[in-house]
């Protein structure tokens, strides 16, 4: 299975478009070699390179969101909102496009797709915590894709 974006390849850098110095438009995404077997798909996106005297636990989450059809083939902001999306580390049930503070340096932002044998039935006030405990023993394949952001 594979996650990969139009707007920019592994590794590389996150357009500002999609970010808060932008419109914080979602990153369109497309996967491509789903397992036969899925049920539905789980995305979450989370920066792992938060500064600890801002988060203790160094992450924050921007997307977090599951049943996703199996036969999805790509996420763009123009096709709607796909899936169930749950509360980001802001509590909010929506994209929130990177955001470092200036002079943090580059971030990470890890995209992360799941491909699952069932379809999770979790409140829309659950995120990445709650979506990870979910999905052990029902993924079938997963695939990542890493974007970086910095500000000046």
């Amino acid at each position: 299975m594979r996650i990969a974006s139009p707007a920019f390849s592994e590794g590389d850098w996150i357009p500002a478009e999609h970010s808060v110095d932008g419109g914080e438009y979602p990153v369109p995404l497309e996967f491509e070699a789903v397992p036969a077997g899925a049920v539905s798909l789980a995305l979450v996106v989370h920066d792992p390179d938060v500064p600890r005297d801002r988060r203790p636990d160094g992450n924050f989450d921007h997307w977090v969101v599951w049943r996703i059809p199996a036969d999805q083939r790509q996420m763009f902001q123009e096709d709607g909102q796909v899936g169930v999306v749950g509360a980001t580390t802001r509590g909010t049930n929506t994209w929130i496009g990177p955001a470092p503070h200036p002079g943090d340096g580059p971030h990470r932002y890890f995209f992360t797709l799941y491909a699952l044998d069932t379809a999770l039935n979790l409140q829309p006030s659950a995120g990445r915590a709650e979506l990870e405990h979910a999905v052990e023993g029902h993924v079938l394949e997963r695939a990542v894709l890493m974007g970086r952001y910095q500000r000046g």
